[in-house]
């Protein structure tokens, strides 16, 4: 008796367990592979004082963040970009959660310091095929760029003047021949493990394994970008359906915004809005 006794508690705990834990209410954040670093330390923080809530996150780039959110298969989208305007709905709402630069990268044995902009612009166009040519080494230039999906792609083809227009339509000037990066950490790795590569990535996300160069004379740095001087630098965004978020996801939306999630952001080497 006493032992279907402690097998029926036994069951009742386990499916009350099962119970608890779906009860949390469950937000899904998709986007940018920039913003999602930062989005998961968001999410971390927030569901250390939030049990009701389980936060998920994942990064398959910013256009597929625009649209989980305007067909609400996510609660949240993120973009590293702003939007196009053919993007852009009545009812999407942008909201800015963090600036952030991007950083033109090399390897750490890449003697070079700095480019210009032109001379960027050059290189991923294939016109510069040798380091020789912009100052460096007389070796082959590696340029490694993002899919065209990449919110941090768009920003840097807008900054740096990488479109042409084709039976005019805007598309692409980044040269064929550029090898193609999955994700933020994926380019990173490849300017690391390549003396000869150049690539662009996230500034919150610069380490010792790359080398910023100066754009223009100007490093790539927080109080650069904060004072407009560093121009290559873009926004970070979430997006939602009007009036479509849950009260457990606006609340979350809405701490993003506050003072100690501005601190993280400062913290992460991103740029708070305050």
């Amino acid at each position: 008796m006493m032992k279907k006794t402690v097998i029926g508690a036994v069951a009742l705990i386990s499916a009350l367990s099962v119970n608890i834990a779906s009860a949390k209410e469950t937000i899904s954040a998709v986007g940018s592979s920039s913003v999602t670093p930062l989005m998961e330390v968001f999410a971390e923080t927030y569901m250390k004082s939030h049990s009701s809530v389980f936060i998920e996150v994942q990064g398959p780039g910013s256009s597929a963040g625009i649209k989980a959110a305007k067909n609400g298969s996510a609660d949240i989208g993120m973009a590293s970009r702003n939007l196009k305007a053919k993007e852009k709905e009545t009812s999407l709402v942008e909201e800015v959660i963090a600036r952030d630069g991007i950083a033109v990268v090399v390897n750490p044995k890449n003697p070079l310091k700095g480019l210009t902009a032109a001379q960027v612009s050059a290189i991923y166009k294939g016109e510069v095929t040798n380091w020789k040519q912009v100052g460096g080494n007389d070796k082959p230039i590696v340029a490694i760029t993002r899919d065209t999906a990449s919110g941090t792609r768009g920003a840097f083809e807008d900054i740096m003047k990488l479109k042409k227009k084709i039976a005019g339509k805007k598309v692409s000037a980044i040269s064929q021949r550029a090898q193609v990066a999955n994700g933020n950490g994926g380019l990173k790795t490849m300017v690391a493990s390549n003396p000869y590569a150049i690539g662009y990535i996230s500034l919150g996300s610069v380490d010792s394994s790359v080398h910023p160069l100066a754009i223009d004379g100007v490093n790539a740095t927080v109080a650069n970008v904060k004072n407009g001087s560093y121009k290559v630098a873009r926004p970070f965004l979430v997006l939602y359906k009007q009036g479509k978020p849950s009260a457990e996801t606006q609340k979350f939306l809405d701490w993003m915004l506050t003072k100690d999630a501005q601190k993280i952001v400062s913290k992460k080497g991103y740029i708070s809005i305050h």
